[in-house]
């Protein structure tokens, strides 16, 4: 699947009031396709302002929108495209899309960015740390109970019992083809939750185009993302307590947390809050930083800040927890800390603006990483692959059901 062999896509996802990282995977990765020559259709659908009531309602259409699935329907046979790649269905798209694909014989693959599958809220946190309580469970009543999807008892009945009916269904074992996990250990907590091992392929997100490795040099530590719980904005801010002075912090977003950042900054001359950025601002300022900090919380996927980092060749500091432990490696691609530890986040920081030969090797490292893993050369054969594998799926199941009697 070359530009000598193009294939037509259709990309599917329901973006975010407030853009974030898989509004860019999807951008990112129409553009990757039709730079190497394939054919690439979009459905999009937006959320809209949510209110208690609206939330409810809009939660309560995730289960099925009969709407998106004769109009997708329609979009396939005019686009005849060869495989759907689903990116977000939730909430305004919901599984009828896959029913839509189905229906009409394509291939369906359906990118994993968050828990969805497995979790009222998507993120497998709750409290302050992260949550498993409906991870083996058909019906995933502890997220209802805790109010999970938005603090919310009306809207998590309404989002669990999506899970729930798609499940009881056989939606997620039998409407997609191929899924793809960003990292291993996204991959065995779908495993652990009921999807087949032999249908859920890893890939990492890309980084295209290539931004260029950066000259570092900015004497300080930056922060990018989301405001909220789950990111470790507590963390991050009690860090930065203790080092009194002597690393200086960049952050940049917004978020519901976005007050405790600006009274950190009141408090602490060393913290800048820069609120949000476009992305071009943000790869230069990642390409000037001597690390990059994330503290997050919770099971991230991925952590898309981080391939980011290394394709400007910036050591990423993570929370000692999930993918992020995974995808860097400690005194080599950057450093490890213990989750909700603001201590230990201050000494492995102080660390890296102590050791400059280190952190040079360091650079030079985790552009590496990104050339191995996250660059196109490296990453694009891998997502051919993926859909070369859910074509030929589709087909065998498509012909196995043909030579069924009756």
């Amino acid at each position: 699947m070359s530009r000598n062999n193009p294939l037509r896509v259709l990309l599917v996802h329901n973006s975010y009031r407030q853009p974030g990282g898989e509004d860019r995977v999807f951008s990112t990765e129409a553009d990757l396709l039709r730079d190497r020559g394939h054919q690439v259709f979009t459905y999009t659908r937006h959320n809209p302002h949510q209110d208690g009531a609206s939330l409810v309602n809009v939660a309560a259409r995730a289960v099925w929108n009969q709407g998106v699935y004769v109009h997708l329907r329609r979009l396939i046979r005019q686009t005849k495209p060869d495989v759907v790649h689903v990116h977000n269905t939730f909430p305004l798209i919901s599984p009828a899309a896959y029913y839509a694909a189905r229906r009409e014989g394509v291939a369906t693959v359906q990118t994993l960015h968050n828990y969805r599958l497995l979790c009222t809220n998507g993120l497998l946190f709750r409290e302050g740390r992260p949550c498993e309580d409906c991870l083996h469970r058909s019906v995933p009543w502890p997220g209802v109970v805790h109010a999970c999807y938005r603090h919310s008892y009306a809207a998590s009945l309404a989002a669990g019992g999506t899970v729930a009916a798609h499940w009881a269904a056989g939606t997620w074992t039998s409407q997609v083809d191929r899924y793809i996990a960003l990292t291993e250990f996204a991959r065995q907590k779908f495993i652990a939750g009921g999807i087949d091992p032999e249908r859920v392929a890893v890939k990492a997100n890309v980084i295209h185009p290539d931004p260029a490795i950066g000259a570092g040099g900015g004497r300080y530590a930056l922060f990018v993302g989301r405001l909220s719980p789950e990111k470790g904005i507590h963390t991050l801010v009690r860090a930065w307590s203790r080092l009194r002075g002597r690393v200086r912090l960049v952050v940049v977003g917004d978020g519901p947390l976005a007050p405790i950042v600006e009274r950190a900054v009141a408090e602490n001359d060393s913290i800048e809050w820069l609120g949000y950025r476009e992305p071009e601002q943000v790869n230069e300022l990642i390409g000037r930083a001597t690390c990059v900090v994330v503290p997050s919380l919770w099971y991230e996927t991925f952590g898309l800040v981080v391939a980011e980092a290394f394709a400007k060749g910036t050591p990423v500091v993570v929370t000692r927890l999930g993918a992020l432990a995974e995808l860097v490696q400690h005194q080599r691609t950057g450093m490890h800390f213990t989750p909700d530890d603001p201590d230990d986040l201050a000494k492995q920081v102080e660390w890296v603006f102590e050791h400059p030969i280190e952190v040079a090797r360091m650079r030079r490292e985790a552009r590496t990483e990104y050339e191995r893993r996250y660059s196109v050369e490296s990453n694009y054969p891998v997502l051919c692959r993926i859909y070369a594998e859910a074509i030929a799926a589709r087909r065998a199941t498509s012909a196995a059901n043909a030579a069924r009697p009756g």
